[in-house]
């Protein structure tokens, strides 16, 4: 259940340091939200705004509060398989995977098959002068690539030893341009109309201007091609599988889902259905009935849920564990021995452990407090504890 910090301020999270705090405050103190922002378990500090949080807005959005990975989610597929079906050396298949899927800063497919890709946004239609034949080629490369960070590509084992495929990943480089546009954008007419804001990064784009309009395109562009990202990436991963095993496997479930985007929704605020901008920025949608992942950190759990349609949230949940340290923290403080002690028995990047190590599991929240601060919110279906983990560096 949740906490009131503020009038303005809802929080889930048991583990949330100030920082984190006061910039939520912050976002909610903008003179567009007509109701409490709702901070998830797993807020922690974030660019303009807080990640894990969901902001009501009324008549504007805060490209910022979506973030630069727009569309960024996860899929998950369950396989006709079960953990007997399977040799206990996984790791030529994390080398298949690795080879199939592109994965690290700016990396991509040199045989580019973009028959899913979705058409270019209007922005680059418009012909802005931004837009070149060198982004659009680097669309076309980096569709079906997995990108860096905390995205990843994993083999999971459910309650009942039952096979998943699961994926963490977003709109990659053309994403993260579309979103810069956009943002510096918002910062440019803050200035040139003297607006003045509790911080820069939190500038907005009001509706019903040629500014708002070309940034919902092309967010909601960028949503599509992360989602076929996702897609593609999971048929080549399960095409993997086949190969190693040399035989035909089946999907008999798959989710798909983001957890950076805005939407317009009714949500029921002060006693009022009140039509809103609602932004969730690491959070999940989680109405009676939708499906999400929640994964924890490498060699941790992670949940297949459905929603509970909570009010209060918003109707969302989480979108992971939430960082409790900073990459730059993780990098001084943590050591290669201890996250090759927690990743033993897995197949995993291994000779990458030192390049991975702002990755480690302690760098993340507990993913178990985590999920019970939000039993409100969402019902699991399916606990995974992955088997292979393979991560772009």
């Amino acid at each position: 259940m949740p906490t009131k910090l503020t009038d303005n301020v809802l929080s889930w999270a048991t583990d949330l340091d100030e920082k984190t705090r006061e910039q939520a405050e912050r976002s909610a103190s903008l003179p567009f939200i007509p109701g409490p922002i709702a901070l998830m378990p797993d807020a922690h500090y974030g660019y303009g705004a807080t990640v894990g949080s969901v902001i009501p807005t009324k008549g504007a959005v805060v490209p910022s509060a979506v973030g630069v990975d727009i569309g960024c989610g996860m899929i998950a597929a369950r396989l006709d398989l079960v953990a007997g079906d399977l040799p206990d050396d996984l790791q030529p298949l994390h080398g298949s995977i690795a080879r199939a899927v592109p994965a690290g800063v700016g990396k991509g497919h040199w045989d580019v098959v973009d028959d899913d890709m979705p058409d270019l946004p209007v922005t680059a239609q418009r012909g802005e002068a931004w837009w070149t034949d060198k982004l659009a080629r680097k669309a076309r490369e980096q569709f079906g690539s997995l990108g860096s960070g905390n995205h990843f590509v994993e083999i999971c084992l459910d309650e009942a030893d039952r096979v998943w495929i699961v994926l963490h990943s977003g709109s990659r480089g053309v994403g993260n341009q579309l979103a810069n546009i956009h943002i510096d954008g918002a910062k440019d007419i803050m200035k040139q109309r003297a607006i003045e804001l509790p911080d820069r990064d939190l500038a907005y784009l009001s509706e019903g201007t040629a500014e708002f309009d070309a940034y919902i395109a092309d967010m909601l562009w960028s949503q599509r091609y992360a989602m076929g990202n996702r897609q593609r990436m999971l048929t080549l991963v399960h095409e993997c599988v086949e190969r190693f095993l040399g035989r035909t496997v089946a999907i008999v479930d798959e989710i798909n889902c983001h957890h950076n985007f805005t939407e317009l929704e009714t949500h029921r605020i002060d006693g009022v259905d009140t039509e809103v901008w609602l932004t969730r920025k690491g959070a999940i949608r989680a109405r009676v009935g939708d499906r999400g992942v929640i994964p924890g950190s490498m060699g941790a759990q992670s949940f297949i849920v459905s929603g509970r349609g909570a009010e209060a949230s918003y109707q969302s949940c989480s979108h992971g564990a939430g960082r409790r340290m900073s990459r730059t923290a993780a990098r001084k403080r943590l050591d290669v021995d201890t996250l090759r002690a927690e990743m033993r028995g897995k197949a995993w990047n291994q000779r990458d452990a030192k390049r991975l190590i702002d990755e480690d599991p302690r760098a993340y929240k507990d993913i178990g407090e985590v999920m019970a601060a939000q039993a409100d919110l969402v019902t699991i279906e399916h606990t995974l504890h992955q088997i292979l983990n393979y991560k772009g560096t």
